[in-house]
């Protein structure tokens, strides 16, 4: 019984967190939308529009009232998931996200695998062979994908494996002529494989790599070192010795008794990494013309359309938030000390 009320007393407290954080973010992304210079109502009907219309749009949009009452109605609003209407796509910024959500969750959530399957099992292999030509080459590609950010690695991507040796398709999700499968989940793989459409399937997946692993590789490089430099740390601990000496194979020592030591700290780091992925995925997707939200808000921030900017950040800090808690339960699954601690 008492564990339970300290479980849900963790689950309050992180909900608490979350409210602050959103609370904060939500005034800060109010204030910097209405400091950015410009008039949106005249962004909005352009320079040929009259004062009058002008002024009409302001009154609809609601920007003539006081800032308290324009936050207020914001939050509120926002709560209802009602984000108003986009001056670009004139359509409402709800229905903007739920139609370019889905592709940025889905090059996020792949993006997310290379860099945690890649990530680990490199590291692994750098720590096992440490100083020998698997580490160097290891070391070496890491230190390249840090080098360079997303977008140069987008470009130079897009130019070796689509225009020099024509592997894989440069723009966009699926190629000219291939239907979308009607939705089931809203990712566009997931969903041609649930209606079994297994060519569609294999061209989305032939789009998505490239921009994929662009968005990928500065995590990746992050992950292979940790995990490296954790697993070299673990290799000097007493029960790898007991271990050699109880007949283990240096295989089953590396990925049953020094990975899941090294794990803490490396999740943490990957947890963080994917969330970040979201932020970095705007100059991806504009370089591969990938029709998610990042790119959405990249549009929005040019064009100053207040509704979508603001729509946009709260869904990206509502992910972190959510990206982190997944990763706090995750550690104490792996890590047993960490339940043991809860549980006090």
């Amino acid at each position: 019984m008492l564990s339970i009320l300290r479980r849900y007393r963790f689950i309050a407290g992180r909900s608490g967190h979350a409210i602050v954080v959103l609370t904060g973010v939500s005034i800060l992304v109010f204030v910097l939308a209405r400091a950015i210079p410009g008039d949106p109502a005249r962004l909005a009907l352009g320079p040929s529009a009259s004062s009058e219309q002008v002024a009409q749009l302001r009154l609809d949009m609601g920007l003539d009232e006081p800032l308290l009452i324009q936050y207020y109605n914001f939050v509120t609003n926002a709560l209802r998931l009602d984000f108003g209407v986009s001056i670009f796509t004139n359509r409402a910024v709800s229905s903007d996200l739920a139609a370019t959500l889905p592709a940025t969750v889905e090059l996020v959530l792949v993006a997310g695998l290379i860099m945690i399957i890649g990530g680990l099992w490199l590291g692994a292999v750098s720590a096992r062979y440490r100083d020998r030509w698997p580490d160097n080459l290891s070391r070496i590609a890491a230190l390249c994908s840090v080098a360079m950010p997303n977008f140069v690695w987008a470009i130079l991507l897009m130019l070796v494996f689509s225009y020099w040796l024509d592997l894989l398709p440069a723009i966009g999700q699926l190629s000219t002529g291939v239907p979308k499968p009607p939705p089931i989940t809203g990712l566009l793989i997931v969903d041609a494989m649930l209606r079994g459409q297994w060519s569609v399937a294999g061209d989305a997946l032939s789009h998505i790599i490239l921009p994929a692993f662009a968005l990928s590789l500065p995590g990746l490089a992050q992950t292979i070192r940790l995990t490296r430099t954790n697993m070299i740390d673990t290799y000097s601990r007493p029960f790898i010795e007991f271990a050699r000496a109880y007949g283990f194979s240096e295989r089953q020592i590396a990925y049953r008794w020094a990975m899941r030591p090294s794990l803490v700290p490396t999740l943490t780091l990957v947890g963080m990494n994917i969330a970040v992925l979201l932020g970095n995925a705007f100059l991806v997707e504009t370089v591969f013309g990938w029709p998610g939200m990042a790119k959405y808000g990249v549009e929005a921030v040019l064009r100053k359309d207040l509704n979508a900017v603001a729509a946009v950040v709260l869904v990206i800090c509502l992910a972190f938030i959510l990206i982190n808690a997944l990763v706090d339960a995750v550690i104490m699954y792996v890590n047993p000390k960490l339940r043991a601690r809860r549980s006090k």
